[in-house]
């Protein structure tokens, strides 16, 4: 959502956070790859992912985007970074490997929802419409949460992403957001239309509860009010320009949409079962630790990259000036 608008169609006003998305990147990927090694049991096990390719499974193609796309954002967002500090223009062949990039970002969404549509069993995975809705609200919930980002670098620092830049974040935040729960509509009316009961149970479940277990109806609903508020909010152009109302509205997204591909994307695949036996899910303390954990390894290397990129933008300025 930077990359395309600075580098394909020239929008320049990017240019100041550009790097900053591309790092936040950096430190979303590490975190994505380090639940698939805990999810893989043993550490060493990630090792055979590669040493042993198995084209037939979804998770070596899942583990080589996301691979993929760390190595390029990392080499990109360095080597861009190197040319601002050193007052010269990145070297040409960043450039291929920018479009390359883009459309790596489009494949780690897409493979990830292919992980679950390729498990018939489970009705509620089984759509062609999932890897549009992980899309969709990546393209909302990235720039939402890069907005709040910026927003703690400029209370801390002296940076200033520019009024212009964050107007048309918002835009983009909303036009996701838009298109996230439109795609979540069709979804509903495509269930409830047909009338399968094995698909239909899966949303009762999560919306409505079901033969009396309703355990993620507070969170499924709570998640639509913060996204609906938020885009009543965003369409008024009074509130959107609003900045203290703009850091309200980008948590409300962020954590709408936590709970909708979090929660209740996880919950709703699992619950019911292929049987339509209805097992509720809490998460254990070990759970709970093992996610805090990478969370705050993403936020270390964000913090790490930050340091250096505002360090180095400061340097720029000041040798301009």
């Amino acid at each position: 959502m930077l990359i395309l608008p600075y580098y394909l169609h020239d929008y320049k006003k990017f240019g100041r956070i550009t790097i900053l998305g591309e790092f936040l990147a950096v430190a979303s990927i590490i975190m994505c790859l380090l639940f698939v090694v805990v999810h893989l049991g043993q550490p060493m096990r990630i090792l055979n992912v590669f040493l042993y390719p198995t084209p037939g499974s979804m998770l070596f193609w899942d583990a080589n985007v996301l691979f993929g796309y760390l190595v390029l954002n990392i080499i990109i967002g360095w080597k861009v970074l190197e040319a601002e500090y050193n007052g010269t223009a990145p070297p040409a062949w960043i450039k291929p490997l920018i479009y390359i990039s883009i459309f790596m970002a489009f494949s780690i969404h897409t493979v990830t929802a292919f992980l679950y549509c390729g498990l018939s069993g489970r009705g509620f995975w089984l759509t062609a419409i999932l890897a549009p809705r992980f899309l969709v609200s990546a393209f909302a919930s990235g720039p939402a949460l890069l907005f709040l980002v910026c927003k703690v670098i400029q209370k801390v620092t002296k940076f200033d992403p520019g009024d212009e830049t964050i107007q048309t974040l918002a835009k983009i935040v909303t036009y996701g957001l838009i298109a996230n729960d439109f795609f979540l509509l069709c979804e509903v009316f495509v269930v409830f239309y047909s009338g399968i009961p094995g698909h239909a149970d899966h949303f009762r479940y999560l919306y409505l509860g079901l033969h009396g277990h309703n355990a993620m109806v507070p969170w499924m609903w709570s998640s639509v009010f913060l996204m609906l508020t938020a885009i009543v909010l965003l369409l008024i152009p009074q509130t959107r320009k609003n900045e203290i109302a703009l850091i309200f509205l980008c948590t409300f997204i962020f954590c709408g949409i936590w709970i909708d591909k979090g929660l209740g994307m996880m919950a709703g695949g699992f619950i019911p079962s292929p049987l339509h036996r209805i097992t509720e899910y809490t998460p254990s303390i070990h759970e709970l630790l093992i996610s805090a954990g990478i969370a705050a390894i993403g936020m270390l290397v964000l913090t790490m990259l930050y340091k250096i990129t505002i360090r180095v933008k400061d340097n720029s300025e000041s040798g301009l000036q």
